[in-house]
């Protein structure tokens, strides 16, 4: 959630504000359109979210990169605009990574600068048809993020200009301690390109990924390399964004497992079918923060989907952050022929803020549905169910909307089904029915839903099943009606 919020006036745009659907524990921007998380870093205590912004509109416009910085990953501090367009093109996605070692020659021994490299995207170059309108430019800043200053000159890795360069976007920083260089992930069409350097500023093409593999139905985008342990050894993650093709429909994240040797990534065979990181229609363009003291790979998305986004009916800002999420690997299956599955539960900074237990199985039960109203139609839920049999939690509101979660037996899936959910009729897309897979097996499950005021989010079987889902109910939702063999419920503050 974000400390202030802008005054419950119309804005210029003359939308009247929708205060009631102001997220309490997702981050917002103070006003107008935000979209794909960037810049993630960890530095001197506090979390660096950086996002793509237009200051002017509620829709998509000239991009900015915002900023908001958190010391517990709850409350938010919006500081504003940290980079704004200039006569050389907008500001684009990508990355910041602290350079402790000072290899770009950018800052001092006592003050080490934070370091941003960013798409240069040249609009008007892209209208008149050039090949080459997007370019990596790097920012510095040397007061821990609150200013930044623009490395002077040509940007640091021009478009080549060769054929199927022309989607060339949102580079990845990481540093790899073993070969002493900064790696790069960069979104080229249909394939990210890996690029080293020494000192983030003179950069060499290492390899290739993905033509041919995985989802092609759109652009890759928003690439995100990392390592994460495993019982078997240590094994490396790619993300990749698509605008189209996903799951739900409309925009998604898929990954890949693999091996990295330091300069081509191998992905494991994909098993069946391409894997998402959220079957939801609403988590994309999301990546990890670094520079993470310990080691953790802490992920955050944009909670929206471009089928929608521009249309979505919130005032005077449009468009939400996911919970920030830790993600570990973990074998769906068993035996060697399992496949890896990269799960994500929400982060423990997030677990350890919640409120006290507002009603748990065993209590009266019809102090359910008040201490439903009594947090607003908001919490943190948890239940237990048997896997063999279906269930369902359904949410209303007492104007008719409703919105219903729970686990088909007969399909093996968990689902949300926002089609009655409340304010549905601003896009054809909007209003469906979503489902995961079940991954784990046994008989008993567990899930947990976290309702915010215009979201609800699904995890299940250790993170491996997970759904976003947006909703808009007219007024919170104040009655809960489990229907099947539920166990185990009990419902928790947000905080």
């Amino acid at each position: 959630m974000s400390e202030t919020s802008p005054p419950g006036l119309p804005g210029p745009d003359g939308a009247l504000p929708t205060p009631h659907w102001r997220p309490r524990l997702h981050f917002t921007p103070p006003a107008w359109w935000m979209n794909d998380p960037n810049g993630l870093v960890w530095h001197a205590g506090r979390w660096h979210l950086f996002y793509q912004f237009h200051p002017h509109s509620r829709v998509w416009g000239p991009m900015h990169w915002g900023h908001a910085s958190s010391s517990d990953l709850r409350v938010w501090q919006d500081h504003g605009v940290a980079l704004a367009p200039t006569a050389a093109g907008m500001v684009f996605s990508g990355s910041a990574v602290l350079d402790a070692a000072h290899t770009s020659g950018l800052g001092s021994a006592g003050a080490p600068p934070l370091v941003a490299l960013y798409t240069l995207h040249d609009e008007a170059a892209a209208q008149a048809g050039q090949a080459t309108f997007q370019h990596q430019a790097l920012a510095y800043s040397l007061d821990g993020g609150g200013q930044w200053q623009r490395l002077p000159g040509p940007p640091v890795l021009p478009n080549p200009g060769t054929p199927g360069t022309r989607d060339f976007r949102d580079p990845k920083l990481r540093w790899l301690p073993e070969r002493q260089r900064w790696l790069m992930a960069l979104a080229v069409g249909d394939h990210i390109a890996f690029y080293s350097a020494a000192d983030l500023r003179h950069w060499v093409h290492e390899s290739d990924f993905g033509a041919g593999l995985g989802a092609h139905d759109g652009v890759w985008e928003c690439p995100d390399l990392f390592p994460l342990p495993t019982p078997e050894g240590e094994l490396w993650v790619l993300l990749v964004s698509l605008v189209k093709g996903g799951p739900a429909g409309g925009s998604a994240t898929q990954y890949f497992v693999g091996h990295f040797d330091g300069t081509h990534f191998h992905a494991d065979p994909e098993g069946p079918g391409v894997r998402w990181i959220d079957h939801g229609p609403d988590n994309y363009a999301g990546v990890t923060w670094a520079g993470v003291p310990d080691g953790r790979a802490v992920f955050i998305g944009w909670m929206n989907n471009w089928d929608y986004a521009r249309e979505l009916p919130t005032a005077p800002w449009r468009g939400a952050m996911t919970l920030p999420r830790e993600l570990q690997l973990r074998r769906s299956g068993a035996g060697p022929g399992g496949v890896w599955r990269l799960c994500s539960t929400p982060a423990r900074e997030v677990q350890a803020g919640l409120g006290p237990v507002l009603w748990q199985t065993g209590d009266p039960a019809e102090a359910l549905n008040f201490a439903l109203q009594a947090a607003g139609g908001c919490a943190w839920l948890t239940c237990q169910a048997d896997a063999r049999e279906s269930f369902s939690l359904l949410f209303d509101n007492g104007l008719g909307d409703g919105l219903r979660v729970g686990f088909d037996a007969v399909d093996g899936v968990y689902f949300i089904d926002r089609r009655l959910a409340g304010e549905t009729g601003f896009h054809p897309a909007f209003a469906a029915r979503h489902e995961v897979p079940r991954w784990a097996a046994g008989e008993a499950l567990t899930l947990t839903l976290v309702l915010d005021t215009s979201s609800v989010e699904l995890f299940a079987d250790e993170g491996c099943s997970v759904l976003t889902s947006q909703v808009f109910p007219r007024a919170p939702w104040g009655r809960l009606l489990c229907q099947g063999p539920v166990q185990g419920l009990r419902l928790q503050a947000l905080g």
